[in-house]
């Protein structure tokens, strides 16, 4: 079966074509460059973009997938959560080409996506397992039992840590996207151990999460510096870095310990975090626990996620039709 997916939930326009989990192709193209200046994704920018890029994405990635379009037998599109403009633009065109093709097309949960995006590269991992979803929108904890059965552990109460990392990065006067800023500055810190940050933990049981906290301590912290260095920059964004995470890691290994699951799967932006796959491979290797994570190109958003779980959750029944709509707090 051959499925064509499309993915504009957010700033990355990205077509696939996919056959279960063998990608056939799978072509991205951002915008993030035009949202620099502003310091966050700015929703009309974003679906400008889309429209401009969307056509040429779909026939790159079909071009490089080897097949035509008389082959594809399936269109999957992420119909949420996102921007709403920006997920409308990529289910008119799913639309489109469902209806001119005479194929079904089914949406797809964007987080869901990310959840199983480690499938497309990791051929062992297997059901149950705990899933952490980390990205610039969303940190969350699942138990999934099954391809579109699992339940929420916990997620966070405040901002998700991608938007952390990128308000960081802001008041440091760092840039944007402000996640691959800071771990490239965390790590010429000097003085690891320097400056320390509270982690929130939101009571000894609790799966939920919270950065506002370390995000207003690293506020607090700097407006106490007069004239910071590029040095003491490197130690706060180290010392940021390591309160946000050592969260993450704990709290995925207690979900396990709850859950009594020795599996680990993580997807989202924030997967790609080198000290992220370190700490949470080291820890859960003592814990009995195996990590898997995505590729590199499937951490950020992508269509060939999209397909390849569209795909699944079609061939287990699921359906949409052409009434098929934007669900921009779409929920797992």
């Amino acid at each position: 079966m051959i499925t064509l997916g499309i993915e504009t939930s957010c700033d990355e326009t990205g077509v696939s074509l996919t056959s279960g989990r063998t990608v056939l192709s799978n072509v991205v193209t951002s915008s993030v460059h035009l949202h620099k200046k502003y310091g966050g994704v700015v929703p009309e920018i974003a679906s400008r973009y889309h429209v401009e890029y969307i056509a040429e994405v779909f026939s790159r990635a079909v071009k490089l997938s080897g097949k035509g379009l008389k082959d594809v037998d399936l269109v999957a599109v992420t119909n949420g959560p996102g921007l709403v403009g920006a997920l409308l633009i990529g289910i008119s065109f799913a639309k489109s080409l469902s209806y001119s093709l005479g194929v079904p097309i089914i949406g797809v949960n964007h987080i869901l996506a990310h959840l199983y995006s480690s499938f497309l590269t990791e051929k062992d991992v297997s059901f149950p397992f705990v899933g952490l979803v980390v990205s610039g929108g969303h940190t969350a904890l699942f138990y999934c039992k099954d391809v579109g059965d699992q339940k929420v552990l916990g997620q966070t109460q405040d901002d998700a840590i991608g938007e952390a990392y990128d308000k960081v990065s802001k008041l440091l006067g760092l840039g944007y996207p402000g996640g691959p800023i800071i771990e490239k500055r965390a790590s010429q810190s000097s003085q690891k151990n320097k400056i320390s940050f509270p982690k929130s933990y939101l009571g000894k049981d609790s799966l939920d999460f919270s950065f506002s906290g370390v995000k207003t301590a690293v506020l607090y912290y700097m407006q106490k510096v007069k004239k910071p260095d590029s040095r003491l920059i490197n130690d706060v964004c180290y010392a940021f870095q390591d309160a946000s995470l050592n969260v993450l890691v704990e709290k995925t290994l207690m979900a396990c310990r709850k859950v009594k699951a020795s599996k680990v799967v993580v997807g989202g932006g924030v997967a790609a975090n080198s000290m992220l796959r370190r700490k949470l491979l080291e820890a859960g290797e003592a814990s009995g626990v195996k990590a898997y994570f995505p590729e590199f190109r499937y951490c950020m958003d992508n269509a060939a996620m999209v397909g390849s779980l569209g795909e699944e959750l079609y061939n287990r029944g699921c359906r949409s039709d052409l009434y098929l709509t934007a669900s921009p707090n779409l929920e797992v």
